[in-house]
């Protein structure tokens, strides 16, 4: 049985996780744009946001102007347990 990778980090703790990048336009700093970022990341660190930013900052020429992030925990203890057998009817 292939289990997801996804599912293997929500089971780890990982959580959905949306940022909303606002970043100045290179030739028209003036200007604002929006960039929305999601990937599985761990709150309250998000050590992947935090990578990706450090990664904007160093790569990219428009300048971070604002990040507004939002987080879910998909799989939560009390919602998953694990199940002592298998029933099948027929």
């Amino acid at each position: 049985m292939n289990v997801s990778a996804d599912f293997l980090k929500q089971l780890e703790g990982y959580g959905l996780t949306t940022a909303e990048i606002l970043y100045r336009m290179p030739d028209h700093p003036s200007l604002l744009q929006t960039y929305v970022w999601q990937h599985y990341d761990v709150a309250p660190s998000f050590p992947v946001l935090v990578r990706f930013l450090d990664f904007w900052r160093a790569k990219l020429d428009g300048a971070l102007h604002s990040v507004k992030v939002a987080h879910s925990g998909l799989i939560k203890p009390a919602e998953f347990r694990a199940v002592e057998g298998i029933f099948r009817l027929h």
